[in-house]
Formats: structure tokens, sequence, C-alpha cells
């Protein structure tokens, strides 16, 4: 069966077509500017890449033009839409309804719309991919693949705030966590590489958004990112944890009403607001090397929240088995990992800092040395995740 995976963004439509017999993709493209001048897709068959340059106004639109350089006779990677047997969309917010994937319906696309109000930059954009989707495939099953559906295990005491609870019973203002297919996906590979399902496992996915998910027995028990994905580690725009009296503070001082504090805190700050340069971990290298004090502060900053989650995680499960790097900062910033891994004997680590130089991009590696808690490269791959979940529906 070949599986449709729908990323669907503001502006945006990410896809891939994956055979489920050999778990790959023989298609993977982009529509790029969706409701903006300059619309492009681009799309990869085969290392022949297709650009298409057309006006998409909307989602339908961009559909439509998905389908059409899928079956693009010279560069295509189908001949009819017949050879599609499912799609599996991302949606961003599962709400507190939804604890996994589900089959897409008219009262699943009903509760979508009534959580969109906690995902109001991502929701709409997830759900009118949707009902596009399924006017243009009317007789194709499809499925919602939820971002925050893995966090959903977490209890009471790891997910609520310290809010009146009539707030959080009436408003559900609590932690959510996202980046859920991508802390599914290298669990649960370090759980069928190591051999184990009862292990204790903290999952770092570093990238210019990141987030540090605790995992244990393959379930997760708590998560860096919260209501929104503004909470936790100083990221590459957002400022992550912070005093919620700050607000007010440079509300006061910036003259700033409560919706531009909010776009100031999720993309003007993090390591670019920090260092000046950039929000691109090899710039800030570059900076450093060169001297740069300022950059190498928000190196060090990023590295210090992450050994603090790690630290905090490992007490919250009594030990720890395992750390995942993933990512592209996990995945091949090597001056970060060995930053964050610095002094960490204290858990039982013994982190290799050779292997850590002479890595291979695009595989599974072990960075430790024999110590107690095995340290993992692990390639996320949130696209296999949708295509898996969706394929186990049906």
């Amino acid at each position: 069966m070949k599986i449709l995976v729908l990323n669907a963004g503001s502006s945006s439509l990410k896809y891939q077509l994956i055979d489920m017999n050999t778990e790959q993709p023989i298609a993977k493209g982009a529509c790029e500017r969706i409701g903006i001048p300059g619309s492009k897709l681009t799309q990869k068959v085969n290392g022949q890449e297709l650009v298409i340059e057309k006006s998409m106004p909307n989602h339908t639109v961009a559909f439509n033009l998905v389908l059409e350089a899928l079956m693009d006779k010279e560069k295509g990677a189908i001949t009819s839409v017949d050879e599609i047997g499912a799609v599996g969309h991302r949606v961003l917010h599962s709400g507190e309804d939804f604890k996994g994937t589900v089959l897409i319906d008219d009262e699943v696309i009903a509760i979508c719309e009534k959580n969109a109000v906690l995902g109001p930059l991502h929701m709409p954009a997830n759900i009118a991919c949707i009902k596009s989707c399924r006017e243009i495939l009317p007789g194709v099953p499809m499925a919602a693949v939820f971002d925050t559906a893995f966090h959903s295990t977490m209890q009471p005491k790891a997910y609520m705030y310290g809010v009146k609870y009539e707030d959080y019973e009436q408003f559900k203002v609590r932690k959510y966590g996202f980046h859920g297919t991508s802390h599914k996906f290298v669990s649960g590979e370090a759980i069928k590489y190591l051999g184990r399902e009862d292990l204790k496992i903290i999952t770092c996915h570093l990238g210019n958004g990141s987030s540090i998910s605790a995992v244990k027995n393959g379930k997760c028990v708590d998560t860096s990112m919260g209501f929104t994905p503004l909470e936790g580690l100083t990221m590459g725009t957002r400022s992550g944890d912070i005093d919620p009296a700050v607000l007010e503070f440079l509300m006061d001082k910036k003259g700033m009403d409560i919706h531009q504090m909010l776009n100031y805190l999720n993309k003007e700050c993090g390591v670019m607001g920090v260092s000046g340069v950039s929000s691109d971990f090899r710039d800030l290298t570059a900076a450093t090397k060169a001297g740069n004090e300022r950059a190498k502060l928000a190196l060090e900053m990023f590295a210090y929240r992450v050994k603090k989650y790690i630290g905090s995680y490992a007490a919250a499960m009594n030990g720890v088995d395992c750390i995942v790097f993933t990512g592209g900062i996990g995945e091949n910033d090597q001056d970060m990992r060995a930053a964050i891994m610095q002094d960490m004997d204290y858990l039982g680590v013994n982190f290799d800092f050779d292997k850590n130089s002479n890595f291979k991009r695009g595989c599974i590696q072990e960075l430790d040395n024999g110590g107690k808690v095995k340290v993992l490269i692990i390639p996320t791959n949130e696209e296999l995740v949708i295509a898996r979940e969706t394929l186990e529906l049906l």
C-alpha cells in the first residue's frame, strides 16, 4: 500500500508518498507560499526534481497541484490517484479528546475545530487541508495523527499548572507537549535497538524548535514544551522558560500589547535574541570561534538548559537507561552534544567524545563507552510514524 503523508502549515504543504511494503518514500515534496504571491511546488522522485510555479490561493488548489505533480508523466511517482491507499494528516492538537491516531470523519473534524483555539497558528491550516483532501479524494480513508497525542500519558502531577483548578476545567489550561511523533519514533527505535521495553529514556529533539521528553516503558511521563511550544528550552527564536512577570515589565517598558509580546517571545528571542547573530547553530558556532561572546553565551545557555532538563527527568523517573539525541542539532551538531554531555558522569554516563567527533550522519550510533547509561543518535522520521499509524488503523 502507498500512503500519502501530509503536513499542512498556514502557508505551506509538505508531503511524502510512502510505499509501506518497504517503508521508503517514493516521492517527497512541498508547496510554499500558499495564499501568498510567488507560490511554488518542489518535488523529488528518484533523484529527479520537479518545480511548478503556479498561484495557490488556498490548500485545495495546493493539494490538487500535489496530485498533479505525483502523476506527472515524466517526473511523477504514480499513474493514478487510485494508487493512494490512504492519507495520513499531521494535526497539531488533540486537546484532551484524542489519545492516539483516529480515522477522520465529520465528528473528528468538528472536535478539531473546537480545539483550534489551542493551536491558532496551525490548526486552521490542518483542518483546511483535511477538508480539501476529503473533497478531492472522497473514497480514500484518512487518519489524523496528532502532534500532542504521545504526551497524553502524562499524569496530572506532570501536566497541571499552578493556576486555579476551575480555569483548567473550563479553559483546558495545562501542559500538552509537542514533537510527539518524533519522541515516539526515536524512543521506539531505542527500545528496538537495545532489545528491552522496560527502559527509562530521555529523548532530546533539538532543532530550531527543541523539546525533551521523559519516556518510561514506552510511555511519556513528562515533556518540556507546554500549553504552547513556547515553554521549555531556549530555542532558535523562542525564549523558553521565563518568569511570567517579565511580560508585564517589558510590555510597560517597550509599550507592547500582549499580542506584540507573544510575537516577541516566539520570534525575536531565544539564541537569536541573545546572540544578535542568528537562530542557526552553525552560524553561532562560527561566530563563537571568531570571538563573539554573545554567540558563545547563547550556545552555553542552550546546553545548560538541556542538561538541567536531563537531570530533572532522571529524577522524575528515578534514573535513566538511555539518552537519545535527534533533530537537526541533535543529529548533526557534535559540538553541542559534547557541551551537553560534559560532566554527566554523576548519572552513570561514560560519554565517548572521540565517537562523538567521528559520527556518521543518517544512522543509529552509540556515543558512550560502556557506561551504565547508553547515549544514542537516532535520526527521526515523523512521516514514517504517521504512515505506520495510518496503516495500523486500516
